[in-house]
């Protein structure tokens, strides 16, 4: 899906505020993220890598949630902003 970004002069406009005008346009139409995600191959996982991979996270939470219990390690809340 190709996006056209299209900026005109205008009478007493200088250059440099037709290339900022551009640019606004650009990330407004989300072109950059786009085209930085593409930039590299990222290979699929196979199903049974992806399987694995989430029992092993599935296995990390549950002993971290009996640590927790145990008053071992302290919870983790997250971050405010």
């Amino acid at each position: 899906m190709a996006t056209n970004v299209e900026v005109e002069k205008n009478n007493n406009e200088s250059s440099a505020n037709v290339i900022r005008r551009f640019t606004k346009r650009v990330q407004g139409a989300g072109i950059v993220p786009k085209v930085r995600g593409g930039r590299y191959y990222a290979r699929i996982k196979s199903r049974n890598v992806q399987r694995f991979a989430k029992l092993k996270k599935l296995g990390k939470r549950v002993v971290y949630e009996k640590l927790v219990k145990l008053g071992k390690v302290q919870e983790f809340r997250g971050r405010r902003r």
